[in-house]
């Protein structure tokens, strides 16, 4: 089965799940091995660890999908890709989806914000009209070389404009033919009931970032309210630099490894994550000592 109908199948599925973001191949595995069905390559995470920089729109196309197809590479869920904006307009969404197609998305995800971007939980946003977006929709779905490539539409238009237009919005793009339904930075349980209850029997995605907008809920209770995918973006890279940090002040603070050890992995567990006993059985396969054993020059 390919990722886009594993992925399509995910959202058939009964029951909700968790999408975990990732923003890079190491993280991608982590996921993976952890038990999780699928994965989000995080706009936000991608700008934070390569670029080092906020989530402000300065991460490129080929920036991302690079990192994307290194992701694709060492796994076997489905990934969803954040495209941002699409990168331009309707014309630059059409090379958007087939460069992320190339790197092995299962499902792409489009915003309604003008460019440059920013993360959906930052204030001073503001979004296009509403007809450019579902102009830009249009095209990622006939852009598509696989029809079951996901289309997840956003809309930002909450905090900018109030619930009513963001709902307005998300019923249109539904129309326009996405395949998934984001409303983004819904602050109040109210709020979160009225998203799900108007755009029924469509799958909707209810990002919640730690300290942002949105209330924290669980995986069940989002189930309950009738959130289909539960993005969780940021958690892995939050944690990855809280460990960080927490390292490099010990050793900095008494310069030796010795009281680090119950914050990072062991060897083996890293060996075992980047799979070095894999690389020792084809390094046997493909040896030259080998190849001389069966004949080969």
């Amino acid at each position: 089965m390919t990722k886009t109908n594993q992925f399509q199948a995910l959202l058939k599925q009964p029951g909700s799940f968790i999408l975990p973001g990732g923003y890079d191949a190491m993280s991608a595995r982590l996921i993976e091995e952890a038990g999780f069905k699928a994965i989000y390559a995080t706009g936000a995470g991608i700008s934070n660890a390569q670029l080092g920089w906020a989530d402000v729109g300065l991460t490129s196309l080929k920036e991302v999908a690079d990192i994307v197809a290194r992701m694709t590479d060492v796994t076997t869920i489905p990934i969803v890709v954040d495209a941002d904006t699409g990168f331009g307009n309707a014309i630059n969404v059409m090379r958007t989806v087939r460069e992320f197609e190339r790197a092995g998305a299962a499902a792409i995800q489009l915003e309604d914000q003008v460019s440059p971007k920013k993360c959906g939980h930052f204030n001073g946003k503001d979004v296009i009209s509403k007809e450019e977006m579902v102009g830009k929709i249009k095209a990622a779905l006939d852009s598509r070389y696989d029809e079951n490539l996901a289309i997840m539409a956003r809309t930002d238009a909450l905090a900018v404009n109030g619930i009513e237009n963001a709902l307005e919005r998300a019923h249109a793009y539904a129309e326009a033919g996405a395949d998934i339904i984001f409303v983004e930075a819904p602050t109040t349980l109210e709020q979160l009931k009225q998203i799900t209850s108007s755009l029924k029997g469509i799958p909707q995605v209810i990002n919640l970032v730690e300290g942002g907008k949105t209330p924290l809920i669980s995986l069940n209770e989002a189930e309950e309210i009738g959130f289909k995918i539960i993005l969780c973006a940021n958690t892995v890279l939050r944690s990855a630099i809280k460990g960080i940090t927490e390292s490099l002040k010990i050793l900095k603070a008494e310069g030796s490894q010795e009281n680090v050890r119950d914050l990072i992995c062991t060897w083996e567990e890293r060996q075992s994550l980047f799979k070095l006993n894999q690389i020792k059985v084809w390094e046997e396969k493909y040896s030259e000592k080998q190849a001389l054993f069966k004949g080969g020059s």
